[in-house]
């Protein structure tokens, strides 16, 4: 019985007194807002077309899906060209800024706005990876993704440094960014932009008003038990939200292996075969026939694909075996990027299987990156201005809950 205590005292101390799963959770943060950035950017020439006014589906048929299900989309507020232009380049600046780690709380925020703006503007344009991509930016916000890996790291590392022993660090970026998000907050409010589904709203206000009580903790308490309740509370949710991910990318896999199990194409082995000789999924036609024309091939991949899907969320209690299947699925969405010309789709599955990765295999490769970033600087300072070089710490430091 001590024992037991023991184990349930220690996990709960493990629970709050960290954010859990810092790398994995800095991937999710890369991989999730890089993929949004380079599917902006890629339909930039067509954007009118796709989520504009110009789009087959109207403003006023989007109007009345939108008042039925009630789903948030900024891009409903007003049919005007320049508020389409102004929503689309700031989910165009967050997905970067966020890619970046600056300000991650905040550009979490506006990421979510951003992507569910677009997708709910327009809900037939998307597919299984902006489904993903819809879930994992609400979760997003609720984790600390900016401990590594980011300007929001370096920027701390950086106070802690320089800073006294003793001495407070004033932040006037994050009060006067998130005053303007507040008073937006506000008028939005007011105007009645927000009814509908009150879950968005909710999660808008709750988020102001979390981080406003955390900036008048930190400026007008001068002990400490605020802040660690504040920080033990931002703990729980982060390691929450880390285990709803976890737990999300399992039931999709779970759930498509288990449907693909009921479907005779895949119980005789020969579902993969059809989607190759679609015109819309074979961008290499004859890397498709070549891929088709062995039976034995076909039978292989349309039943590994469902092995691996429906046993996968099983592998997580054998670390060994996990990593191993861990590896097959990025291969298998690698194969489904560039056979079937799904790159995005693949993408965004790619980056949810980055949870259950090491942290020992990202911390090298996070190590691997600086350390070829170092050389890539030194070598530009010798070209420019020959002389010695300071050294470079190849780790960012975790940061608390920031702007």
């Amino acid at each position: 019985m001590n024992r037991f205590a023991l184990t349930v005292t220690s996990g709960i101390g493990r629970v709050t007194e960290s954010a859990l799963g810092p790398y994995q959770s800095a991937v999710i943060r890369i991989g999730f807002s890089a993929t949004w950035l380079l599917f902006l950017l890629r339909e930039f020439p067509h954007r009118h077309e796709m989520y504009g006014p110009d789009g087959p589906w109207s403003w006023d048929l989007a109007e009345q899906l939108v008042s039925t299900n009630g789903a948030f989309t900024a891009l409903m507020w007003t049919d005007g060209r320049f508020w389409f232009e102004a929503v689309y380049a700031l989910a165009v600046l967050t997905s970067f800024l966020l890619l970046l780690g600056w300000r991650t709380r905040t550009m979490s925020v506006l990421f979510m706005v951003g992507v569910l703006s677009l997708q709910n503007r327009s809900v037939f344009m998307g597919d299984g990876g902006d489904n993903v991509l819809h879930l994992m930016c609400v979760y997003l916000v609720f984790t600390r993704c900016g401990q590594v890996w980011s300007l929001d790291a370096r920027r701390a590392r950086l106070a802690r440094q320089s800073r006294a022993p003793g001495e407070r660090v004033t932040d006037r970026v994050g009060p006067v960014l998130w005053g303007v998000l507040g008073f937006a907050l506000v008028a939005a409010t007011l105007a009645g932009r927000l009814d509908g589904d009150p879950a968005v709203p909710v999660l808008l206000w709750a988020v102001w008003i979390a981080q406003a009580l955390w900036w008048a903790v930190g400026r007008f308490t001068r002990t400490g038990e605020p802040r660690i309740l504040l920080d033990l509370v931002a703990n729980i949710v982060h390691n929450g939200a880390l285990l709803v991910i976890m737990a999300e990318a399992c039931l999709i896999y779970a759930t498509a292996g288990w449907y693909k199990i009921q479907g005779t194409r895949w119980q005789d082995g020969t579902a993969v075969y059809y989607p190759l000789h679609l015109d819309y999924f074979s961008p290499w036609p004859a890397l498709a026939d070549l891929l088709s024309a062995s039976g034995t091939m076909v039978m292989l991949v349309t039943y590994g694909t469902v092995a691996v899907q429906v046993a996968f969320p099983f592998t997580l209690f054998n670390r060994r075996v996990k990593n191993v299947l861990l590896t097959a699925m990025i291969i298998e969405h690698a194969g489904i990027a560039v056979i079937l010309g799904l790159p995005f789709f693949s993408l965004a599955m790619i980056v949810a299987d980055a949870v259950f990765l090491p942290t020992s295999f990202l911390r090298r490769l996070g190590g691997w990156a600086a350390r070829a970033r170092a050389r890539w600087t030194a070598g530009r300072t010798r070209t420019a201005v020959p002389g010695p070089r300071a050294p470079e710490s190849v780790e960012d430091s975790p940061v608390g809950f920031t702007a």
